[in-house]
């Protein structure tokens, strides 16, 4: 829930009171997950996204009883710390920290948002799923760069949520939900294309090393010729 709060509290917050400036709130989307992801990744793994929930659900990382409560979480953090926003802030200029498509359109932002959310999973199964990856010591950094840079492409055309909770909040408290379905179809689908390509690709069978008996060949390694 703290989480999900920071998230929406400082990623929203910056939105309304940062204008247009989309690098101060792919900065400030970016840095408050990355904080955190490594202030409470040992706590609660770092759920503070209900797509990324639902990924681990359906790859069976965690049970149907903690997703809930995960989500539960999630939308409640968001909610409250939309309602603060809304207290602070006249509804107009509220409205900034609403996630929308204006112009861009539903389809459009609905591909959008799949693209930017599996390359934020993709970074969570990387550093913080995989055994080989390094979640202590990168796992918020590079999960908090990946929002930054989704931000900086995606914040102009739909506000990037990559993130069901980061628009359910704002859009209860403001009282609007324009192209609001693209926000939590778009974060599943790609969270889940995410999750099973990398699970399916480096999770599942441990690659074997090239010229081991295990791999039954004996390949020429990349460098060899150069070393003759």
């Amino acid at each position: 829930m703290v989480g999900a709060f920071t998230l929406i509290f400082i990623g929203g917050g910056a939105g309304i009171v940062s204008g247009h400036d989309i690098v101060a709130v792919a900065l400030a989307n970016g840095l408050a997950i990355g904080i955190m992801v490594s202030n409470l990744g040992h706590i609660s793994g770092g759920h503070f996204n209900p797509a990324i929930t639902f990924a681990f659900l359906m790859r069976r990382r965690i049970t149907g009883a903690l997703a809930v409560a995960y989500w539960i979480a999630q939308l409640a953090g968001a909610i409250v710390a939309a309602a603060i926003l809304r207290g602070l802030f006249p509804r107009d200029q509220f409205l900034a920290a609403v996630p929308h498509a204006p112009g861009f359109g539903d389809f459009k932002g609905f591909v959008l948002e799949i693209v930017m959310t599996f390359l934020l999973v993709w970074a969570v199964w990387a550093t913080a799923v995989d055994p080989g990856g390094a979640f202590k010591s990168i796992a918020g950094l590079a999960i908090g760069l990946t929002i930054t840079i989704d931000v900086l492409m995606g914040g102009p055309l739909t506000g990037a949520a990559m993130n069901p909770a980061r628009a359910f909040g704002p859009e209860l408290i403001g009282g609007f939900f324009g192209e609001g379905w693209i926000y939590w179809l778009g974060p599943a689908v790609g969270a889940l294309l995410a999750a099973f390509t990398y699970d399916y690709l480096y999770l599942q069978t441990p690659p074997s090393v090239v010229g081991t008996p295990e791999s039954g060949v004996d390949e020429p390694r990349p460098g060899d010729a150069a070393l003759d």
